[in-house]
């Protein structure tokens, strides 16, 4: 059953009432309604605030990392574990093909019903899974494959045992080795970028983001709690930080925006995971007419110029 948000309620109203008119066999009311559904889309999208991106960058319908893995990839093979600790399985690894392109995929991924989010640890990485990722990604850059990254975390997971297993030096050693890998690397925010837990996996050549997804250095709600001590201030703290595509593109934060249907990809799965696929092949056509040494210059000038104020 379908999710709906507060500003979606109108939607929904429109969405019933077609439902009941197809009952009816009232091909008239329908088209009416369907019309009517259409401007109500283009209106309530098209003027939503940075809080309410958030809202749909979380929403519990939008499609994760294995959504995205099942419909692109083909003849898809899963690599599990560090070989140091443990599988962590809030990373996923796969390789396989996109198209006609063989390919390493990494994701994040959240899980769905309260087994799989347990299962996934909400999507929050272990040392373990990083490592995993690493390792992963290692075999891509053995075998001269381009690897796809899709991030989706609300961050690095923050407990003991974590922190214990140096969560801080798996990211970190994350940052370092890719940035320096002799592969095509591609990353994609395709709905919560948060904190480290994003960072460790979204270092390549391009980095892109879902229209409604976020992208930010730390949570809306932490930062907050940090600086007001007020959860009220969540949505004060969401605008201050500038967490959309279109703002962090203004910044030169990230390189390209991916035009997910206007109604959101938790609507419109379908064209949301062609969409990615479509940029994914595009950009490594683009990326491999460089040589190794130009697209690790490139690479290498993009994260310098990072940072860069006023």
């Amino acid at each position: 059953m379908a999710t709906y948000l507060d500003f979606e309620q109108k939607l929904k109203k429109i969405e019933d009432e077609i439902v009941v008119a197809k009952t009816r066999a009232d091909e008239y009311a329908v088209s009416i309604l369907q019309k009517k559904l259409e401007d109500e889309v283009k209106k309530t999208y098209s003027n939503l605030s940075d809080f309410q991106k958030l809202k749909l960058a979380r929403h519990p319908d939008r499609p994760y990392a294995l959504d995205y893995i099942r419909v692109l990839m083909s003849d898809a093979y899963e690599i599990h574990g560090d070989r140091h600790y443990a599988d962590d399985t809030a990373i996923i690894c796969y390789i396989g093909y996109i198209g006609e392109q063989k390919c390493v995929v990494i994701g994040e991924q959240k899980g769905r019903g309260t087994k799989n989010k347990i299962r996934r640890n909400f999507g929050m990485p272990n040392p373990e899974g990083y490592r995993k990722a690493l390792r992963a990604a290692r075999i891509a850059e053995k075998f001269n494959l381009p690897l796809l990254f899709l991030v989706d975390t609300p961050g690095a997971y923050p407990g003991i045992g974590a922190e214990e297993r140096s969560q801080s030096e798996a990211i970190a050693r994350n940052l370092y080795e890719l940035s320096d890998f002799n592969t095509i690397i591609i990353s994609v925010v395709i709905g919560e970028g948060g904190s480290g837990g994003a960072l460790a996996i979204s270092i390549g050549d391009k980095l892109a983001m879902m229209r409604y997804s976020i992208y930010s250095v730390i949570s809306p709600e932490g930062c907050a709690s940090i600086l007001w001590k007020d959860q009220g201030k969540v949505e004060t703290a969401t605008n201050a930080l500038k967490i959309t595509p279109a703002d962090l593109q203004d910044y030169k934060l990230i390189d390209d925006m991916i035009e997910e249907p206007l109604i959101g990809a938790h609507r419109d799965q379908e064209e949301a995971i062609k969409a990615l696929g479509d940029y994914f092949l595009n950009q490594v056509r683009e990326l491999k007419k460089l040589s190794l040494e130009e697209l690790k210059e490139k690479r290498y000038a993009k994260l310098m110029s990072l940072g860069s104020f006023a």
